[in-house]
């Protein structure tokens, strides 16, 4: 017995580039069914393909360039399955960019693993039961989050299962750099997309129990014996040719009230220090030499935040680049004692190195709301830029010394317990140039980040539904 449907989607003509001779010659699949690649990721079509389906597994393919398996790569995809009765196979695979082949490995999907972009690679592999059981309990008609949907209710009755083999060929169009793919998620003309991938992960986090009311621990703003009420706190490490310019921005604040400037260098080798000791002329400016040992983004924003002239307030600024005005420093102050929270999240303008506007243009994270941001925190891969830290509540939980992701996880650990207040107006230039940290990251960095961040939403993920169930 054939033991897999495949489901395809198809565009215009009502072809699919896929080969579907390819598949059928299968020897495990019973049948190809093309669906409107227009619709392909609604609940409409994830109610069609249930009903379609009638042997043991379902493939669904995203794509519609050509699919190609290795020799007996779908019998082990199969085989996998049946072993571990997986509620749904994934794989890694080889991508053909431009003539060459390039491996293609994926991460394993952890319980915190709500990106709704999370890379199971094109193809997914479900278990008839899971799928069709998963698909009854779908109460809302989702245009654009229907796949996504499915695998979350499908994870909650059985294991994604990632095959860390190479088990099909697929050809990649999509061949921009790390970089500029980081912020497809906040891009405006996505925000249909994300009011519904929200919608749906705030369901799967009731039905998991890891969902937040919109009720929030208050915050005494008044806590601590403070000698300055802000601090601008910016780590830096071999930025000789912008840290100068983040200097500038952070000393030139227009303010009424005292504050300070905190950079932490960590152990630079270009040139930054002198560049950091011309400014020490100025007496806002702090300067924390770092020792040899390990620090990373996370333990430079510790001893800053631990330094005995640390504001009541700390308010980031990355060493590449600038507030866009004079008034950043005092929004982000006016807006704690207005909104009474224990961080702030502002607006940013993505600029080339020249502050010149390149697009997404101006990310607000509108998609934040104070009744469901701590939820939705779970399933974005970040909270936003500048950021501002009532310092009271951050000495409590530390930044996590690393130095990629420590921000995001001080957001979720604050949203926890406390509301993120949120402006509006653009405060932050956010320099994209040649020196970004994850300008242009090779497969296995991106895989590194985003198994670290899936980590970190895991361990939030247990603490919130450890919460609940003690209240």
């Amino acid at each position: 017995m054939r033991r897999i449907d495949c489901f395809i989607p198809y565009y215009n003509d009502g072809q699919s580039s896929v080969t579907t001779a390819n598949l059928s010659a299968e020897n495990e699949v019973s049948k190809v069914v093309p669906i409107d690649g227009a619709t392909f990721k609604s609940t409409k079509a994830m109610r069609l393909i249930a009903s379609e389906a009638e042997a043991p597994f379902v493939m669904i393919y995203t794509k519609t360039t050509d699919l190609r398996f290795g020799k007996y790569s779908l019998e082990r995809f199969l085989s996998v399955a049946d072993d571990t009765s997986a509620a749904m196979v994934y794989s890694d695979h080889i991508k053909e960019i431009a003539g060459e082949r390039v491996f293609s490995p994926v991460i394993d999907c952890q319980m915190g693993a709500l990106r709704d972009d999370f890379d199971f690679g094109s193809v997914m592999i479900f278990r008839k039961e899971a799928l069709k059981e998963a698909v009854s309990r779908m109460d809302v008609d989702y245009e654009y989050a229907g796949l996504y949907d499915l695998r979350l209710k499908v994870s909650q009755k059985g294991p994604l299962v990632h095959v860390s083999e190479y088990l099909y060929y697929e050809i990649e169009t999509d061949t921009r750099k790390s970089g500029e793919k980081l912020f497809d998620y906040v891009d405006p003309k996505n925000r249909a997309v994300q009011i519904e991938m929200e919608k749906a992960c705030t369901s799967h986090l009731k039905d998991i129990g890891g969902y937040l009311e919109p009720k929030f621990a208050e915050v005494d703003l008044g806590d601590g014996d403070f000698e300055y009420e802000a601090s601008v706190v910016i780590p830096c490490k071999n930025r000789v040719r912008t840290i100068g310019d983040a200097l500038s921005s952070a000393l030139g604040q227009k303010t009424s009230f005292k504050y300070n400037v905190i950079v932490v260098d960590d152990n630079s080798t270009d040139g930054t220090v002198e560049v950091i000791k011309s400014f020490l002329g100025d007496p806002k400016l702090i300067y924390i030499p770092q020792d040899k040992s390990y620090h990373a983004i996370g333990g430079n924003w510790n001893a800053a935040i631990h330094h005995p002239k640390c504001g009541r307030f700390a308010i980031q600024l990355d060493s590449d680049d600038m507030y866009y005005d004079e008034n950043t420093v005092q929004k982000f102050v006016d807006a704690f004692h207005a909104q009474k929270c224990a961080m702030v999240v502002g607006t940013y303008r993505i600029t080339d190195f020249n502050l010149n506007t390149i697009p997404p243009g101006i990310i607000d994270h509108k998609e934040w709301t104070p009744e469901n941001g701590r939820n939705n925190a779970l399933r974005i891969n970040g909270l936003g830029a500048p950021r501002g830290f009532f310092v009271p509540t951050l000495r409590k939980i530390n930044f996590p010394v690393t130095k990629y992701g420590e921000d995001y996880a001080v957001g979720l650990r604050v949203s926890r317990e406390y509301q993120i207040g949120r402006i509006y107006d653009v405060l932050y230039n956010c320099r994209r140039w040649e020196d970004n940290s994850d300008a242009s990251l090779d497969i296995d960095k991106v895989n590194a980040n985003n198994l670290y961040k899936d980590r970190l939403r895991t361990w939030e993920l247990l603490a919130r539904i450890k919460m609940n169930q003690k209240e």
